[in-house]
């Protein structure tokens, strides 16, 4: 780093790295603990282990359809 670039640099604090959720993941749970009664967290939980399960099938999904050997052609009875 030139020394022009280190004096630019020297007042700018340094950049976080930014998380996917942009902090979005720790205030969900945060919201979700507080939600009440047992009964209402044990359907939150069902509701995301079922869309992970949806999302399991998606992908199985296509896995198969990526596995599966392509056609070469196609049959012509001939006369």
């Amino acid at each position: 780093m030139s020394e022009n670039q280190a004096q630019a640099n020297a007042g700018c604090p340094q950049e976080k790295p930014v998380c996917f959720c942009l902090g979005a993941g720790p205030k969900l749970t945060e919201m979700l603990r507080k939600l009440g009664p047992e009964s209402a967290r044990r359907h939150f939980r069902n509701a995301r282990v079922e869309v992970l399960k949806g999302m399991r099938e998606l992908i199985d999904r296509r896995i198969s359809d990526l596995t599966q050997p392509e056609e070469k052609g196609t049959k012509v009875a001939v006369e």
